[in-house]
């Protein structure tokens, strides 16, 4: 199968107040198409992980490859570019523009890439909004939806501009079992129906249970 992610030997230290190796010669691989959950108790080092599979932190010793490319050394503005066009991001809050429309948050970042006109991209964003089932919130200010509503919005965004890889940092973290259930099925169908790649950081072992494969830290390795 073709790889979506190969990390190699990663190793990070932190080192204030004091030296300290928070990953330690961590390597796997993820197939593309694959749904991956990586569990741990806080403090393992797992989000410290996905921030470096993420690209955006380049602070470490090892190899990285995300769609074949290898993202290691690239400079600073090579990675934004990858990113917007490769990989879209889920977080525990929604970290949407409140005062915006749902809409025009979805919009945002293929606005920044610039690669379609404006139109084009309002009518990708609607689609995505009425795949995940949000479609009739397109035109409310973000600020004035639920919370499972601001999450699916959140995902849209991921989204828009059709990226191969999606990362989710305890993207259910927030809300409650129905909507847990909600997000978990909307992205599996994602990798289902439409090939994405899905890597989520997670402390809710039913929805790790769940994915297809589990990673398990603890202390700055991989134990499973």
């Amino acid at each position: 199968m073709d790889i979506a992610i190969k990390a190699e030997a990663i190793n990070k230290y932190f080192y204030l107040p004091d030296e300290f190796q928070v990953l330690k010669d961590i390597s796997f691989q993820i197939n593309k198409g694959e749904f991956v959950s990586i569990t741990g108790k806080s403090g393992c080092g797992k989000s410290t992980l996905l921030y470096i599979l993420s690209t955006m932190d380049t602070a470490y010793k090892g190899g990285l490859s995300l769609e074949g490319s290898q993202v290691t050394g690239q400079k600073n503005d090579q990675l934004a570019r990858f990113r917007n066009e490769h990989l879209g991001f889920v977080f525990q809050f929604h970290y949407l523009l409140p005062d915006f429309s749902c809409l025009k948050n979805v919009m945002i970042p293929a606005l920044r890439l610039g690669k379609l006109s404006h139109a084009e991209i309002e009518h990708q964003a609607i689609e995505k909004l009425t795949l995940l089932g949000v479609g009739d919130q397109a035109l409310k200010s973000a600020g004035r939806i639920s919370g499972g509503q601001q999450q699916r919005v959140a995902i849209a965004r991921a989204l828009i501009n059709n990226p191969a890889i999606i990362m989710g940092d305890e993207p259910t973290g927030n809300l409650d079992s129905r909507n847990t259930t909600i997000v978990f099925e909307l992205l599996q169908n994602l990798c289902r129906q439409q090939g994405k790649t899905i890597v989520t950081v997670t402390h809710d072992n039913d929805f790790a249970r769940k994915s297809d494969r589990i990673i398990e830290m603890m202390d700055g390795r991989i134990v499973r």
